[in-house]
């Protein structure tokens, strides 16, 4: 049974500061630990993200392909605002893997104080 809240069958749904608990506020799965997936467009990344992310492609989430073995038992899916992650997660859950939404997104995030970095790892911003 998933630690995690669910909707209806769908993924999950937890908040920026469970989240960042979740992955140790790094962002990277570590001893089976749960992975941050980024879904947003890559121009947003860039402008701040959170260390260590995971940065697939949403074409590669829907066909269940190019996340790293870290990513596929237990993700935990960002976008900005958390419209774009719910879809995100949605397939993932169809394949079996213990996804999960991260409510509010990187605003979130950022208004939490949790770590948002920029290039080159400079402090970054949510757009």
């Amino acid at each position: 049974m998933s630690v995690f809240r669910r909707n209806r069958g769908g993924p999950g749904r937890v908040s920026v500061r469970e989240a960042a608990a979740r992955t140790g506020h790094r962002g990277a799965a570590e001893g089976g630990g749960a992975a941050l997936l980024d879904v947003r467009e890559r121009h947003e990344r860039q402008a701040g993200h959170t260390p260590r992310a995971v940065h697939p492609p949403l074409s590669a989430l829907a066909a269940g392909t190019g996340l790293p073995p870290t990513a596929r038992a237990r993700p935990l899916v960002v976008c900005r605002t958390g419209r774009r992650s719910r879809h995100a997660a949605e397939p993932l859950v169809v394949r079996g893997a213990d996804a999960v939404d991260v409510i509010g997104g990187m605003e979130d995030r950022a208004r939490a104080g949790l770590p948002v970095v920029g290039r080159p790892g400079g402090s970054g911003t949510v757009t």
